[in-house]
């Protein structure tokens, strides 16, 4: 067969091709994707490693994470090639990666600065005191209003604080203007696009949005928090909207082919999981305010698909410790041997589970926001067993996701009936079920697992220049559900326990919580307007 009928027989069976590299904390794959039926065709992964210099620090090889890329774009040519199919007919590629990941780099070597402080590093704890004994009443909502976040250790600009107060490559760097910023995406399209020859340092609104730097209502770097963090925006990246063409890639095996979306990871789920249109787990409103959570979630951009669009706005709560907690049963307390030992373990126990398990090794995340928190197993008898904290590990992700649901029922007043789920978790049937059971809400989770990656490859095609994507294309994805099989007194019996367990995890880290930290949850930054679509968008991702 010649090349020219390989690329007619690729075109006429799957019409153009969308690549998607998706960039996790774990690992890198790039996957491809027909535009005409969202059907993966192929993919490569690659492995990556993570390191811990010092209690509370976690860090990556931010080369390690490029060469992956580079591999993964590699093979996964080759894959094609393989299956005659012809990799010339990818029009597109993006990119989705682990948000608020903090990357230097010097613009004229290309190298890295430093390592990639990862987004759940929280070695910025103390800087984060410093900078509220400047603000009155110590208020961890005090810039919430323009940039939506609290100011915590999850967010990019207290590790780009800490990179500039304590390593003295970057504090040269900045003087002799030859340092870039960026969190992963900014630094992957910044080497495929050319590097110190011409690359493109960019990010997008939804990455941007993590870093506590964008104004939330004109999505542009925003001069007072630019200024309370002392970063000089000089480093930082252009803010372009999540479907768009940022650039090209300048060699290698798809060279040429343009690079035109990005979205954060979780972002990129909600926009696989078709959370753009009317259905379950989100309500729109036409003209409104941005919702402001008085209950500890996050207000973030959703995405935007256009420089010209209208931005989707989020409410959004992070489950910190979903893969994290069963790595950490396999490689720290070695009671498994494979995550995927999980469900039969948790099974084999004949009797009620009563033991809680509050994984909080870095403190805790949304709803509750305490870095003062360190995990506790509460609960435990002569009878307990391995499987019993197997089980509870287990059940901590569903507690997790029904926290952020009641806080977000409680600033929207919407009652949820469906729960749309994704990620590398959602394999597991048991947890699933107590999902469902624990929520008290059906569970929906997609046949088709790559939702993530499908969520870029659609921002990626829809752009202008590109358009191969049809935007109803998987809209009526095949799914399972889990429906509830207890009793609502046995569901809050159950949620009740947990909030035990919750408060004796507090107060680890320091002698007494202040008033405004056990205050956490009172957010009281006025309501922001914008004009266009505001969406809210209940939706849980297990992140890995």
């Amino acid at each position: 067969m010649t090349e020219n009928a390989k690329t007619t027989s690729s075109a006429n069976r799957y019409g153009p091709l969308i690549g998607a590299i998706d960039e996790g904390t774990s690992s890198v794959r790039f996957l491809v994707f027909s535009a005409n039926t969202a059907e993966v065709l192929t993919y490569h992964q690659k492995e990556l490693k993570v390191s811990y210099p010092q209690e509370g620090w976690v860090e990556q090889d931010p080369m390690e994470i490029l060469e992956a890329v580079h591999e993964c774009l590699n093979q996964t040519v080759e894959n094609l090639k393989q299956l005659t199919i012809n990799p010339a007919d990818i029009v597109a590629i993006g990119i989705t990666n682990q948000r608020e990941t903090t990357i230097v780099w010097d613009t004229k070597t290309g190298k890295p600065l430093y390592n990639a402080i990862v987004w759940m590093d929280m070695r910025t704890t103390s800087i984060i005191d410093e900078l509220l004994k400047k603000v009155r009443n110590q208020n961890k909502n005090y810039l919430k209003s323009l940039c939506g976040l609290p100011i915590s250790p999850y967010f990019s600009a207290l590790k780009m604080k800490w990179l500039m107060d304590n390593v003295s490559e970057v504090q040269e760097a900045i003087k002799e203007n030859r340092c870039m910023f960026g969190t992963v995406d900014s630094w992957l399209i910044w080497n495929l696009t050319g590097g110190s020859n011409g690359g493109v340092h960019c990010t997008d609104v939804t990455n941007a949005s993590r870093t506590m730097l964008m104004n939330i209502v004109n999505l542009k770097w925003d001069p007072y928090l630019l200024s309370f963090f002392q970063i000089p925006e000089d480093i930082l990246p252009q803010i372009r909207s999540s479907s768009e063409i940022y650039g090209n890639i300048v060699d290698g095996v798809l060279q040429g082919v343009p690079i035109s979306g990005c979205l954060g990871d979780q972002q990129a789920a909600l926009v696989g999981q078709m959370c753009f249109q009317h259905g379950q787990a989100k309500k729109r409103f036409e003209g409104a305010k941005i919702v402001d959570s008085a209950h500890g979630l996050l207000t973030t951009v959703g995405y935007q698909f256009g420089p010209k669009a209208d931005p989707v706005y989020a409410l959004e709560g992070s489950i910190a410790m979903a893969g994290a907690i069963v790595k950490w049963l396999k490689d720290n307390l070695q009671v498994i041997d494979d995550v995927s030992e999980t469900e039969a373990i948790a099974e084999k126990l004949t009797c009620d589970n009563r033991i809680i398990f509050v994984p909080a090794f870095s403190g805790l995340y949304a709803p509750y926001w305490r870095k003062d928190a360190r995990s506790v197993i509460c609960g435990i008898t002569e009878d307990i067993n391995y499987r019993h904290i197997v089980k509870a590990a287990l059940q901590s992700v569903c507690f997790q996701t029904r926290d952020i649901l009641e806080a977000m029922r409680e600033d929207t007043g919407m009652t949820l009936t469906k729960l749309l789920v994704d990620g590398a978790m959602t394999s597991n049937n048991l947890l699933m079920q107590m999902q469902a059971d624990i929520c008290g809400v059906p569970v929906v989770r997609p046949v088709m697992c790559e939702i993530t990656a499908l969520g870029v490859a659609i921002a990626a095609g829809c752009a202008e220049g590109i358009k191969k994507w049809d935007i109803t294309v998987g809209t009526n994805v095949p799914s399972d559900t889990f429906t509830p099989s207890i009793t609502e007194n046995e569901r809050d019996m159950l949620y009740s326990e947990w909030k035990k367990g919750i408060e004796r995890s507090l107060d680890w880290e320091t002698d007494a919580a202040s008033e405004e930290e056990e205050d956490i949850n009172k957010m009281t930054a006025p309501g922001l307007f914008v004009f266009g679509t505001l969406l809210l968008l209940m939706f849980a991702r297990y992140r890995s």
